[in-house]
């Protein structure tokens, strides 16, 4: 998944060129007068989000449940055995 690494960098990135630097040093030193989540709080809460969906937490847990949810190759040839059940019964009423 790219989505969530996408929303990642560009939250990282907003940071960056609100400070004009890439030295951590820098980056708080600027926020002395108010710290950058309040003005950015829309970008935290989508920066928190994509940690989350880094991490695989409970929302984001799918390719761990996956093989839970669809049972593979099942999925497409089990469904015939039921097709030649009700074909057989709307042939012979």
């Amino acid at each position: 998944m790219v989505s969530y690494e996408l929303i990642l960098s560009s939250a990282v990135l907003i940071v960056i060129l609100l400070t004009g630097s890439l030295n951590f040093t820098t980056i708080i030193e600027s926020q002395q007068a108010i710290w950058f989540i309040v003005p950015l709080l829309p970008v935290f809460i989508f920066y928190f989000i994509s940690i989350l969906a880094e991490t695989s937490r409970t929302p984001f847990d799918l390719q761990e449940a996956e093989s839970e949810l669809v049972a593979g190759f099942f999925t497409e040839h089990s469904s015939i055995i039921f097709v030649f059940f009700f074909l057989n019964i709307l042939k012979n009423p």
